[in-house]
């Protein structure tokens, strides 16, 4: 089967899914997707979807990014963001491109490097997920990959997930920043956002991320 990104016209906030895609093909989309930014995608054992973000989605993802290395920063953690680098295993089956992933404890290990490949590298301790259209559920594709930590934001709520043996359990509490109430305070701060923009915003956090890092 082949797909031609070229001739496909799809509507931001839109998704579409193509069934019975053998890994080869799913391959070959990977490097025509090359040529189409703004594309993200998720293959799970023979079925890609394919999503095209809204801007409100965009916003949130770039917003959430800095408040995770603001916090970062803040708290003295080395790290590396990868933004939507494709994850893929092939052994697995499955692929996807977070809107956003980070290496904090295994930063270290995949300093430097030009490609990430799940076969001889740690995945990224963290993945970020906006998901505003109610699009299909990733969580398996992100535990068999084995992401430690998944944070989904559906427009209003922060949700975050550790990863256990039989899957992903939701969780009130990071493991990457424990005892930081962040479920409550990452959409307070992203409504700061909207109302008095992104400095103001930020300066903000970097000020509530001190202070709850020294209680």
């Amino acid at each position: 089967m082949t797909l031609r990104m070229d001739q496909m016209i799809l509507p931001p906030g839109q998704s579409v899914l193509f069934h019975s895609m053998d890994w080869p093909s799913f391959e070959a989309v990977l490097d025509q997707l090359g040529e189409r930014p703004g594309l993200r995608l998720a293959y799970d054992d023979g079925v890609l979807e394919l999503m095209t973000p809204l801007l409100e989605h965009e916003d949130d993802k770039q917003m959430i990014g800095a408040f995770i290395e603001a916090l970062l920063e803040t708290l003295g953690i080395e790290f590396r963001n990868i933004g939507s680098t494709t994850l893929r295993s092939t052994s697995a089956a499955k692929g996807v491109e977070p809107d956003l992933c980070f290496y904090t404890a295994h930063e270290s290990h995949i300093r430097g490097k030009r490609t990430i490949d799940l076969t001889v590298d740690p995945p990224p301790d963290l993945a970020l997920e906006i998901d505003i259209t109610n699009r299909r559920d990733h969580r398996p594709i992100y535990a068999a990959l084995g992401v430690p930590e998944l944070w989904r934001f559906d427009g209003a709520r922060l949700s975050m997930y550790r990863l256990q043996e039989t899957g992903y359990i939701a969780t009130e509490c990071s493991a990457q920043f424990p005892n930081l109430p962040l479920t409550e305070a990452i959409p307070r701060f992203l409504e700061l956002s909207r109302r008095e923009g992104r400095n103001a915003a930020l300066r903000a956090f970097r000020q509530w991320a001190l202070e709850s890092g020294q209680r």
